[in-house]
């Protein structure tokens, strides 16, 4: 049972009066018979929901009841935004907020609902950033938000990879995304349109008093699948014909990006009779693939292109000579 849908059918009823249980399934996108038993819960965790019988009938609060969130501030109400992501609300400076908010949000609900709640929190945690890497450090970050939020210019300077690779920019942040850990801000510079701005490449960030208006039309998460969908097509910009034995395939999804490995799913044909299978793979450059795939060592081979598979030899050329290896020389 959802604690956040049953505070939903309370604020439903609390803001729009009467309603049917059919009314109150179609909202929520929840069958007729689960509505009726989320109303039976809120009446059995003490919540005065009455039911009225008869054409034009349905549940209401009894008159003067009222579930109150009050006292509290901006802040706070912002955090609520965060309260399943800790992490990410410590990011963005509203930790403190999120505690406070926890707090009188609990304390404005029903004692059952309440007890739910807590149960629901202590068998749930999010832990955004990957494995084997630290959490990275975006100090600038809380500027950015109050700047999205108030629609305010940043003055900021940002280390990219290009030369010149500092730069110095007028962004209007349109928003913030996080990506496996990693805070990104959408922004665009003076005249230019949208743009994606790693966060903890930013060396300065200091909030100007100008302000802007974002375009109407401007949709974040669209803009992110569009992004996201354009960087693919961007990162690989080749291909390579590989041969895997069984280990080496068991290996993949640890070693290799997701799409390396539905490419080899898609397209691996046996060779041999020993288990092993040729692929086509999408590669990013020769010495990325040179690095990704020398990490299944003895279980894959490079059959083409040429300039790979000679930078495979090398590689392995030069490690046994490292360790002194007989007719290594």
């Amino acid at each position: 049972m959802s604690a956040g849908r049953l505070l939903s059918v309370l604020l439903l009823l609390q803001s729009r009066g009467r309603m049917s249980a059919r009314a109150i399934a179609e909202e929520l996108g929840v069958s007729v018979r689960t509505a009726y038993r989320d109303v039976e819960r809120l009446q059995g965790a003490g919540v005065p929901v009455c039911a009225e019988p008869g054409r034009g009938g349905g549940y209401r609060l009894l008159d003067g009841y009222r579930t109150r969130l009050t006292g509290m501030s901006e802040g706070e109400a912002r955090a609520l935004l965060f309260a399943g992501l800790p992490g990410a609300a410590a990011d963005l400076g509203l930790a403190a907020e999120v505690a406070a908010a926890r707090l009188k949000l609990l304390a404005a609900l029903p004692a059952g609902l309440r007890d739910e709640a807590a149960r629901t929190a202590a068998v749930f945690h999010v832990d955004a950033p990957g494995w084997y890497r630290e959490p990275e450090r975006a100090p600038h970050l809380p500027v950015f938000v109050d700047a999205t939020l108030s629609q305010r210019v940043v003055e900021a300077r940002y280390r990219r990879w290009r030369a010149p690779q500092e730069v110095s920019r007028r962004l209007r942040p349109y928003g913030l995304v996080l990506k496996s850990g990693v805070w990104y801000v959408v922004a665009a510079a003076e005249g230019g349109t949208a743009a994606t701005y790693r966060v903890a490449r930013v060396l300065d960030a200091v909030p100007a008093e100008e302000r802007f208006e974002p375009p109407r039309d401007f949709d974040l998460a669209a803009y992110w699948a569009a992004y996201l969908e354009d960087f693919e097509a961007r990162r690989y910009t080749g291909t390579a014909t590989i041969r895997l034995s069984p280990r080496g395939r068991l290996r993949l999804p640890d070693n290799v990006a997701p799409e390396v490995v539905r490419a080899v799913d898609a397209t691996a044909t046996a060779v041999g009779g020993d288990g092993w299978v040729e692929a086509v793979v999408p590669t990013e450059g020769t010495a990325h693939a040179c690095g990704e795939l020398l990490r299944l060592g003895a279980d894959v081979e490079v059959v083409a292109p040429a300039d790979l598979r000679r930078a495979m030899a090398e590689t392995v050329g030069t490690l046994a000579r490292a360790y002194g290896l007989p007719g290594s020389a």
